[in-house]
């Protein structure tokens, strides 16, 4: 059986028809719409993830899928959600300006795991991204991986994150976050 190896230039024929298509290595990876669950769980994440980066003159712009990061011509991602750095000092003002990412995160669910949690770290800690985190909203954890890091760590009770650039960190409460999600 012939395998296609798929490109950034082939996402373009690709039918607008509410899926999520991704290659990794010329691989193609189809992803359904995400839940409401999974929309919320980003809509939080992006709300204190927003706020936070405001408070970090310079470090740089936080950005909802669905949106393309393209490392090259056969790795092209739309993670859930990611903070890039600032394009000599501004906002990037097109996405193929954005090569490096400070942040990248997941929302696994049971059609991505093997992908979010197989794939894409691989290919994130490839690419030096500084850190990447698969929510794990069953788990109620979040899972870190840095491209100096074998291993993901699990986050269950609250979460950290401070790029080099920055000069406080961003503290998550994650029995809160998962609560205000899950409405407990």
């Amino acid at each position: 059986m012939l395998k296609r190896h798929w490109t950034a230039q082939d996402l373009h024929d690709l039918p607008d028809d509410g899926n999520r298509y991704e290659i990794i290595d010329g691989r193609l990876f189809v992803t359904p719409s995400p839940s409401l669950v999974h929309q919320l769980a980003i809509g939080e994440l992006f709300k204190l993830l927003t706020a936070y980066v405001a408070t970090q003159p310079g470090l740089g712009l936080v950005v909802l899928s669905p949106a393309d990061v393209t490392f090259s011509d056969t790795r092209v991602v739309q993670p859930d959600l990611f903070v890039a750095p600032l394009d000599n000092g501004r906002i990037p003002r097109d996405l193929a300006r954005i090569k490096h990412l400070l942040l990248a995160v997941e929302v696994v669910s049971p059609s991505s795991a093997r992908a979010d949690r197989v794939d894409k770290r691989w290919l994130y800690r490839e690419e030096h991204v500084e850190e990447y985190w698969v929510v794990d909203l069953d788990a109620r954890a979040i899972e870190r991986s840095t491209p100096d890091q074998p291993r993901a760590d699990i986050f269950a009770e609250r979460i950290i994150w401070k790029p080099v650039a920055a000069k406080a960190s961003l503290e998550i409460d994650l029995a809160s976050y998962f609560a205000r999600i899950l409405d407990d």
